[in-house]
């Protein structure tokens, strides 16, 4: 397809290795106006030349959902940014990513902080964009005029941010703020970990990443999210836990299930592909809150994401310049207490889980459960995104499974060359990505310009 803003009115997309939510088959996905009008039989449907993409063995995949990604803009646009991040998700397979509240400035804790995020975003996307609120000491009231004007639920935190300008909730704001989310039907989504449990941890500063790593217990996270089910259950809240990486949370969650809490949680791909034991001193890359832990903790995190424990796996993209990183190749001291805590891997969940998902006897269909139909369910886009299936946007991408590539963090599209997966060797390539049928990416490269149409999404209740 020539780059151009207006896709032919009609496209057919053909493969052997279709991923519908029933399976995998031969199958040709009809495209008519963005939307997918028809799934046919392999070979079934007549096209022009100019109308059929035929991709033989590669896959064809719905585009992810990222419901967790900090663009940081405005603000800290020097950080990250809706043109970059946007290119990023877009050759990474990400056709549609949630803001998260914070990072920017001002962040996303009033309809005016929303008003100021959706302005300086428009005509900078390649994908579709959704946004979070920000559940702040002191903005209960402003909880339910942003969920009116669409936020997809709100975020906060137990301990401190790193932010001054989005300060973490003592128990008094959670229980106002879970109350309030309950009355109006929001989402509270939290970062959980307790903030006495951190401050009674050795703190060293330092290289050494195991030091870092007992700054940052397992009992942090449990003891955070004991508090918060235990409040959840008291005013009748739903709740999502945010990036766990501490497999010792995963009974509280089966607990509290049983129980009918309503609580759903979500991991991330470094915390399923990296492990502690790989992490090198003073490689501060891979400082992360929480942080990443052992192989065997890995283990049990697969298990519980092969068992359903887990509604999705997103990236927590959240970058920051290389001197905030403190890292030792732009000349930083490599000392994990003092560097900026965020991982940035936007463009390279898919093929990193995958890698890793095969190694385990995973299927393609596994990964698109857990990347783009749970995403897409747990903010409520089920039936527009998520899934190859008639009726949804013609968001789609193309995959090579066999793909291999090493990363290059310079040839990354996010704005900083920054990552833990830098010189690693990952299986599986993005290969084209459609947004609503219109080619936005070809092989990790951006195709045409941003959207003018783009679609600023809000929840669907």
């Amino acid at each position: 397809m020539p780059p151009s803003e207006t896709p032919p009115a009609t496209v057919v997309i053909r493969s052997r290795r279709v991923v519908l939510p029933d399976g995998e088959r031969p199958a040709d996905v009809l495209v008519r106006d963005g939307r997918i009008e028809q799934i046919a039989v392999h070979g079934s449907l007549p096209a022009g030349d100019d109308q059929l993409t035929d991709l033989g063995d590669t896959a064809l995949l719905p585009g992810l959902v990222d419901t967790h990604v900090h663009v940081n803009e405005p603000g800290r646009t020097e950080w990250e940014g809706f043109a970059t991040a946007t290119r990023a998700a877009a050759a990474g397979g990400v056709t549609t990513i949630i803001d998260m509240p914070l990072n920017s400035v001002p962040p996303t804790t009033t309809v005016e902080g929303l008003a100021v995020k959706r302005k300086t975003a428009e005509g900078q996307s390649w994908v579709d964009l959704g946004f979070w609120g920000g559940a702040i000491p002191g903005n209960t009231g402003d909880l339910e005029p942003l969920h009116d004007a669409g936020v997809f639920g709100f975020k906060s935190f137990l301990a401190p941010s790193g932010v001054d300008e989005f300060p973490h909730v003592e128990q008094a704001d959670l229980e106002s703020a879970l109350a309030e989310q309950a009355r109006i039907g929001a989402l509270a989504i939290i970062h959980a970990e307790d903030p006495d449990v951190l401050a009674a941890a050795p703190q060293q500063p330092g290289v050494h990443y195991r030091d870092f790593l007992a700054s940052r217990p397992d009992d942090a996270e449990t003891a955070a999210v004991a508090r918060l089910l235990d409040t959840a259950r008291r005013t009748g809240a739903r709740v999502h836990i945010l990036h766990v990486s501490s497999a010792a949370v995963l009974p509280l969650l089966r607990q509290a299930r049983a129980d009918g809490v309503r609580v759903t949680a979500e991991t991330c791909p470094h915390y399923l592909t990296l492990a502690a034991e790989e992490v090198p001193d003073g490689d501060t890359a891979f400082k992360c809150c929480p942080p990443i832990r052992d192989e065997s903790n890995r283990d049990a995190l697969w298990a519980a994401l092969a068992a359903g424990e887990f509604v999705a796996v997103v990236s927590d993209h959240s970058p920051s310049t290389p001197d905030l990183k403190l890292l030792r190749a732009y000349g930083g001291s490599g000392d994990f207490a003092a560097a900026w805590g965020g991982i940035a891997s936007l463009q390279l969940g898919l093929p990193a889980i995958w890698t890793e998902a095969r190694k385990r006897g995973h299927s393609l269909s596994d990964v698109v459960r857990w990347m783009s139909a749970g995403p897409a369910s747990l903010v409520g886009l089920t039936g527009t995104k998520g899934a190859i299936a008639v009726g949804n946007d013609a968001d789609l991408v193309a995959f090579d499974p066999d793909g291999a590539f090493a990363v290059r963090a310079e040839a990354l599209h996010h704005r900083n060359p920054v990552t833990p997966y830098a010189g690693k060797a990952l299986t599986g390539a993005v290969r084209t990505t459609w947004l609503r049928g219109r080619v936005v990416d070809v092989d990790a490269e951006p195709f045409g310009r941003q959207i003018t149409r783009s679609r600023t999404l809000e929840t669907h209740r």
